[in-house]
């Protein structure tokens, strides 16, 4: 559901298309029809990061396959509908329906040579995608491999981070998303950050930032080895990571994503569960060494047979095959259900998802919008049509001069602040980062529990401090920026003392 500002820009879209030429009025309608969607979220990472594994969780079904294929090799968008259904959609605008295979998934084979996909569509009854559409991408190159001149050529630079085969419909269809959730295994290398910058520069459609850029440091598990615990280690490193990506994401989350993906689609049945059971009766030197590596688990003496310890690796691994013993071995009779609520927890899941509705959903308007504002003020100096470029101009002008547009003016300032392209100091920032994305005068103000003429108050100190901050002790780039704040504060303060 459209927010207040989005809804805006939609009806100014309808009432200038009206007044416009065909062409103008074309581009004006397809930005209202996108104002009306879901906030788009592209999935972004290297190759085998486990980035459909993630995409699986966060839908809460298994239809991404994880597996290399050729439906990994190309843009896969997955949106709510009436009905489950696979459209490959070539570049030529033909679409292809395919069945989900009988796993329920995409099948690994798409029927067209993926030289001709532009993107996979899939629209799916899970209502998880009701105000979320997941772009799955194709994995980023390394900026130390060589890039094909198609790639390239879609992508506008020579260090494309995309793979080598996509083309320019995938590449759009990936910088035509709102938002961006970079997948990371291990530590970032340096190759790893210029890798982001360049899809970051690729897609300036996307113009990612730390205000819509969320990092997720996935397969922790592998971090500890075996059963042992990843999370000691996972902790420290996924904050220095934030520390390396501090222009690029605004925090890195780190996950399980395997047992996510487990949990939250429903694969582990009774019939694990008894198998998992079975396993926790044996005697603690045994379990060590059937959990010591991969192969022991497979090749060992144990109660349940090959096939279905092959299962649990797959679902589990060995990691989460320790976590849900150790479960069982306390609670000898805990239901499966309860132990994928408690394989969730222990998957650092709940916190990403927060994390997702605290850095998006919640601020999807405002994002959506200035993308869409973004769009028309684009619109307006391109097109060829003088009158409908006057038309075009005047509309934006009038959008922005409605205090409730402030927000959009925020959300560029402290896009430019956040990505470094003006400099302030680390608290300015952090203020004017907390001005821009939350409509909650206390949290902005860090007086949780103030009355409404404190924080009134406490708003016209910020105004006043970030005027004298603009006329006196900052540069032209940052005055800028501080006027913008100042104005924020100005009707922070106004709309604390109604």
């Amino acid at each position: 559901m459209s927010g207040p500002l989005s809804s805006s820009v939609a009806t100014l879209c309808d009432e200038i298309a009206a007044r416009t030429g065909i062409e103008a009025g074309n581009q004006l309608r397809q930005i209202r029809d996108r104002l009306g969607e879901p906030l788009r979220v592209a999935i972004a990472g290297r190759l085998k990061a486990g980035k459909s594994t993630l995409v699986n969780a966060l839908i809460g079904r298994r239809v991404a396959p994880t597996a290399v294929g050729e439906c990994t090799r190309v843009v896969t968008r997955f949106r709510y509908g009436p009905a489950d259904r696979v459209d490959v959609v070539c570049r030529d605008g033909q679409r292809r329906s395919l069945p989900l295979d009988d796993d329920g998934m995409i099948p690994q084979r798409l029927g067209v040579p993926s030289s001709r996909v532009a993107y996979v569509d899939v629209t799916l009854t899970s209502a998880k995608l009701r105000d979320l559409t997941v772009v799955d991408t194709p994995g980023l190159a390394s900026t130390d491999a060589v890039v094909s001149a198609r790639a390239e050529e879609a992508v506008g630079v020579s260090t494309a981070p995309f793979d080598a085969d996509i083309d320019a419909a995938s590449a759009g269809e990936v910088a035509a998303a709102e938002a961006v959730v970079y997948v990371f295994t291990q530590a970032v290398r340096a190759d790893d950050v210029r890798a982001l910058e360049a899809f970051r520069d690729s897609s300036a459609r996307l113009a990612s930032s730390p205000i819509n850029a969320l990092g997720v440091f996935g397969k922790v598990d592998t971090l500890a080895g075996g059963p042992g615990d990843p999370w000691p280690i996972a902790g420290p490193l996924a904050e220095q990571q934030a520390a390396l990506l501090a222009r690029t994401v605004s925090d890195v989350v780190p996950v399980v994503a395997l047992l996510a993906e487990t949990a939250e689609a429903g694969r582990l049945t009774d019939a694990d569960g008894a198998a998992l059971r079975e396993l926790a009766k044996l005697p603690m030197e045994q379990l060590r060494v059937l959990l010591a590596s991969v192969d022991l688990f497979r090749s060992r003496p144990a109660p349940i047979d090959a096939a279905r310890r092959e299962r649990l690796l797959t679902l589990l691994d060995l990691y989460g095959i320790g976590f849900a013993l150790a479960q069982y071995a306390a609670d000898p009779h805990l239901s499966t259900g309860e132990l994928c609520r408690r394989l969730v927890a222990a998957s650092g899941f709940p916190r990403l998802r927060q994390t997702l509705e605290e850095s998006f959903r919640w601020r999807a308007d405002a994002i959506k919008a200035g993308w869409a504002l973004a769009r028309l003020e684009r619109l307006a100096g391109h097109t060829r049509d003088v009158k409908d470029r006057e038309i075009l101009r005047d509309a934006v002008e009038r959008l922005l001069r409605d205090p409730a547009y402030h927000r959009l003016r925020l959300i560029d300032a402290a896009q430019r602040v956040a990505t470094g392209a003006v400099r302030l100091p680390a608290d300015w920032e952090a203020e004017l980062t907390r001005l821009a994305t939350s409509e909650d005068p206390r949290w902005i103000l860090r007086l949780p529990d103030a009355g409404a003429d404190e924080v009134a108050a406490a708003a016209r100190q910020a105004a006043n401090r970030w005027r004298v901050y603009a006329v006196a002790g900052a540069g032209p780039a940052q005055s800028r920026v501080a006027q913008v704040a100042h104005r924020g504060f100005h009707l922070l303060a106004q709309q604390a003392a109604r």
